[in-house]
């Protein structure tokens, strides 16, 4: 196998999950190794640096994912904008995944990781389940996850997070579709194994 699989991430709390549940997805993946997340400062900072990136990148064999916020927009707008960016810089195949709405909106989706990581059993009842049953709906999941855990912080959150957050339990369909193109793209790559939890 060459190369890594290169995060090109919003914000520093998804830099933080990944770097913990990546591994845990992958077991045998080692950060700098099999993959690298590089944070941003904010959608805007993101869309201004991923032409520039993947033009000036020059480490063969490496792979890039662009990972954002879709935070309410036209995703297939802000998709195709994306993938527009990617091609200008030289890498059209890039892949691109919008976290329907905010990163938080996948926490909503596995209440059972958001209790655990918090130690908050009353997180996980029947009725928020179903209240939350398609979480990438919430126009702002973030504030839904402070009110179920009021000592949430982002960071923190994301570092807890990692460490229980499930793929094949999660109500979030925009997590599925990221860990399953992830999954193809790291079986194209010649990894072996597959994702797990």
């Amino acid at each position: 196998m060459q190369g890594r699989i290169v995060f090109l991430l919003e914000e520093p709390s998804m830099r933080v999950l990944l770097d913990d549940w990546l591994p845990r997805l992958f077991p045998g993946w080692v950060d700098g190794q099999q993959f690298l997340c590089i944070p941003h400062e904010g959608k805007s900072d993101l869309d201004r640096s991923i032409a520039r990136k993947l033009a000036a990148w020059r480490i063969p064999g490496d792979h890039f994912v662009v990972l954002r916020d879709n935070d309410g927009a036209d995703c297939v707008a802000v998709k195709r904008s994306l993938q527009a960016l990617c091609a200008q810089g030289g890498r059209p195949e890039t892949m691109v995944r919008l976290v329907c709405q905010e990163l938080e909106g996948w926490y909503l989706g596995d209440l059972a990781a958001l209790a655990a990581a918090f130690d908050e059993p009353k997180v996980d009842t029947t009725a928020h389940r179903k209240r939350f049953k398609d979480p990438d709906a919430w126009q702002k999941p973030s504030v839904e996850v402070k009110r179920l855990v009021p000592t949430f912080q982002k960071m923190g959150g994301a570092r807890a997070m990692a460490r229980h957050l499930s793929q094949e339990n999660n109500g979030s369909h925009s997590l599925r579709v990221f860990v399953t193109g992830l999954r193809g793209l790291a079986e194209g790559l010649g990894y072996q194994g597959t994702a797990t939890r």
